[in-house]
């Protein structure tokens, strides 16, 4: 196969991106979840944790480009912690928004992943997610940010390219329920072990409203993508049901 009918599959497949596929609705697609949510409860959290904190760390580079400050760059370290650096105004509305972002906005894009998924839009998802990371890869400030990033690139690349519809909404979904778990383990985390230099102690000394108002604020933040989810979610976790009584 030449380039230029690389090309045109690739252009072909982009447009089939756009428009919402059928996909049939069942077990497998609670199974995923599932074996998603497993990920998060055991060791193999340090496998999946590069994508929570990865899209934590571009939650505050997009909620702070939309208000208005520049987003210079960010790093993601080997122990999963990371920072997001955006240039504006010390004070304001601005940074605390864009402070408060980082913790739920991997429920926000679970969610969002999730109800794509179960409406045939995963390989939308794919698309959009794959040039956010094409972007945002301008924008790594080391040598392990970049690394995540392009591994994460060529994971989503490949499931949009080879996977079947059904294939990749599962792939999208497990990817969600990641997303979503996550962010309640980062929160509880944060709320247990926080100090000062975490989000809710930076947004403590720009407001001096105390942490636990900004935990309480970051969990209701996090709570409704959840119950968005466990709704979209119910006719797969029926459809297991059922397989599992029949």
């Amino acid at each position: 196969m030449g380039w230029h009918e690389v090309w045109r599959s690739v252009l072909e497949r982009l447009g089939a991106s756009l428009v919402a596929q059928e996909v049939s609705i069942g077990a497998w697609t609670a199974a995923a979840a599932a074996l998603a949510a497993l990920c998060v409860a055991t060791p193999l959290w340090a496998v999946v944790r590069p994508l929570v904190t990865v899209v934590h760390e571009l939650g505050h580079a997009v909620v702070g480009v939309l208000c208005g400050r520049r987003f210079t760059g960010f790093v993601v370290n080997p122990d999963m912690s990371g920072h997001t650096v955006t240039a504006g105004r010390p004070r304001g509305i601005g940074l605390v928004l864009t402070t408060v972002a980082g913790y739920p906005m991997p429920a926000a894009v679970g969610a969002v992943m999730i109800a794509a998924a179960m409406g045939g839009r995963a390989p939308l998802i794919l698309v959009t997610a794959g040039g956010l990371m094409i972007a945002a890869l301008v924008r790594a400030r080391s040598l392990y940010t970049a690394l995540a990033l392009a591994t994460l690139l060529a994971a989503t690349g490949a499931a949009w390219w080879r996977g079947s519809i059904e294939l990749t909404s599962a792939a999208v979904c497990a990817a969600g329920v990641v997303l979503l778990v996550g962010a309640w383990r980062q929160l509880v985390s944060v709320v247990v072990h926080g100090g000062r230099a975490d989000d809710p102690g930076a947004l403590a000394s720009l407001t001096r409203a105390p942490r636990w108002i900004w935990h309480l604020v970051m969990l209701v933040l996090i709570a409704w993508p959840t119950w968005w989810s466990a709704s979209a979610l119910a006719p797969a976790i029926r459809a297991l049901a059922d397989h599992a009584a029949g």
